[in-house]
C-alpha cells in the first residue's frame, strides 16, 4: 500500500515542522514510549466509538503495543448544541440535516448494525440531546488521574447504550465514581472553568490538521487515518510507524 496517496491513509507531509513553531510537539511523549497516537473524537459521535473498537482490536494484535502511548483528543461536532433532555436525539438530527423520518431511521438502523458488527449496543431511542463540552472536560480531568481512556469508554456507553445526559454534572460524577475518580472532586472540576482551556486546544489543533470530522487517528505527528478504518488499516500503519522508528 501506497502510504501517501491511500484513499483511507494520509502523510501528513511537512506538518511537524509548522506544528513545532504553533503548538506543543511531541516533546511531551512519555519518554518509556516510542509512539505516541492522538485520538480526536466526540462523545455524541457514533462512528467515534465503532472506530475505538476497531483500534482496540489492531492495538491488540501489535507487538509492540506496549510501546504505544495513547492520548483522546476532544472534538466538537456541533459546538452551538444545546442540552435538551426532553427532545429525541433522531428529532434533533433530522430537524438539523432536513432528513425525513424515513430517512433518519434508515440512518440510525445503519449505524446500529455498523455498531453490532464490533459488539456494541446502541439505543438511540434513549440517547439524549446533550453538549460536549464538558465531557471533554471530564475526560481531561479524567487524564490528569491517569484514566482517560477509562472516561472516554465510560461515556460512549452512557450516552449510547444507557441514555444518560453526558452533559449533566451530577451523571458525570457518577461515571467518574464508576471509574476510580472522586465524584465530589469531578463536581468540583466541573462547576469550575478548570480543563476548559486544555479543550480549546485540541479543537484548535484539530483545525491546524484540517480535521473537520471524526475520528481522527494521527501517529507522531506523521500519519493519519481518518474516520473508523478497518482494523487492518490501523495494524498496517501501526506497523509502517513502528518501521520508521527504526530506520
Amino acid at each position: 500500500m501506497d502510504f501517501r496517496f491511500s484513499t483511507t491513509l494520509l502523510f501528513l507531509i511537512g506538518i511537524a515542522p509548522l506544528w513545532s513553531q504553533t503548538s506543543p510537539t511531541l516533546h511531551e511523549k512519555n519518554k518509556n514510549k516510542t509512539m505516541t497516537v492522538e485520538i480526536w473524537s466526540d462523545v455524541m459521535c457514533p462512528f467515534c466509538y465503532i472506530g475505538k473498537r476497531k483500534w482496540e482490536a489492531a492495538l491488540s494484535q501489535f507487538s509492540e503495543k506496549e510501546q504505544v502511548e495513547v492520548i483522546w483528543r476532544s472534538f466538537q461536532l456541533d459546538p452551538s448544541l444545546q442540552t435538551e433532555p426532553s427532545k429525541s436525539v433522531k428529532k434533533s438530527l433530522a430537524e438539523k440535516k432536513g432528513w425525513s423520518e424515513r430517512e433518519t431511521d434508515q440512518m440510525f438502523h445503519h449505524v446500529t448494525e455498523m455498531a453490532k458488527a464490533v459488539g456494541l449496543e446502541y439505543n438511540f431511542d434513549r440517547a439524549v440531546v446533550a453538549n460536549s463540552f464538558d465531557a471533554h472536560r471530564f475526560t481531561h480531568f479524567a487524564k490528569s488521574k491517569g484514566k482517560q481512556d477509562a472516561a472516554e469508554e465510560a461515556l460512549f456507553e452512557a450516552y449510547f447504550k444507557d441514555g444518560v445526559n453526558t452533559a449533566d454534572h451530577q451523571a458525570l460524577a457518577q461515571l467518574g465514581s464508576q471509574i476510580g475518580l472522586d465524584a465530589t472532586e469531578v463536581l468540583a472540576v466541573l462547576s469550575s472553568d478548570r480543563y476548559a482551556e486544555e479543550v480549546q486546544k485540541d479543537i484548535q489543533l484539530a483545525r491546524k490538521f484540517g480535521v473537520t470530522g471524526v475520528p481522527f487517528f494521527v501517529f507522531n505527528r506523521e500519519y493519519a487515518i481518518s474516520g473508523a478504518q478497518e482494523v487492518s488499516v490501523f495494524l498496517n500503519t501501526l506497523q509502517r510507524v513502528a518501521n520508521d522508528n527504526k530506520d
